[in-house]
């Protein structure tokens, strides 16, 4: 099972980056684990500079706007 991280506030972007994850996951068959962390200090101390931003497995990944999907798949198929 990997984790996912989902680090924003918990505005509509991070909303649908986080449904992106879970859609993605379905798809590829992989089990994830999905945190949504919306406290401003643990987004900054996980290096999130622009959000939404995602990290699987402990790395940061993505930062910034939504997630490309097939960068997505890539993250969560490595």
């Amino acid at each position: 099972m990997k984790t996912v991280k989902v680090f924003g506030p918990g505005c509509k972007r991070c909303e649908t980056t986080e449904a992106m994850v879970k859609d993605v996951a379905a798809k590829l068959g992989i089990d994830v684990d999905v945190e949504k962390v919306t406290d401003p200090k643990s987004i900054a101390m996980a290096g999130v500079m622009s959000t939404p931003g995602i990290s699987v497995d402990g790395k940061l990944v993505h930062a910034g706007g939504l997630p490309d999907a097939a960068k997505l798949e890539g993250w969560l198929s490595a």
